[in-house]
């Protein structure tokens, strides 16, 4: 299911989602300061292209001050944004039945969106 899902994810817009993230990474590593800004969008931009048979779980380093300043920074520049656009494609996908395991990937993308520092990517699980 898991290779079907990503062909099927990225045929529905995953390769815009994964240009976007990617060309946002770039242009955050230009800057010394964007630098850790840019890891957490190439994070998102590599599960946006392949999100089947990942899983965003938390990392055993999540719970450092630095994570917490930088997730709140991040929240109210672009996490909101990125979160509510991730809902806003998870509820369009999820009114069709054939649409709802997209829209679970699109909830996945929604919470590391949200706050993607300190959150890890694991691959094999769901």
């Amino acid at each position: 299911m898991n290779p079907i899902g990503n062909i099927v994810w990225f045929v529905f817009g995953g390769w815009l989602l994964f240009l976007l993230y990617f060309a946002g990474s770039i242009l955050l590593c230009i800057t010394i300061i964007g630098i850790p800004f840019g890891i957490q969008t190439f994070k998102l931009a590599f599960l946006s292209l392949a999100p089947f048979g990942s899983s965003v779980v938390p990392g055993a380093r999540s719970s450092g001050c630095l994570y917490l300043i930088m997730n709140i920074i991040w929240i109210f520049t672009v996490g909101i944004e990125i979160a509510v656009l991730h809902i806003v494609l998870g509820v369009l996908f999820g009114i069709t039945i054939i649409g709802i395991p997209l829209a679970r990937q699109h909830f996945k993308l929604a919470f590391l969106g949200f706050i993607p520092f300190g959150n890890d990517i694991v691959p094999g699980r769901v």
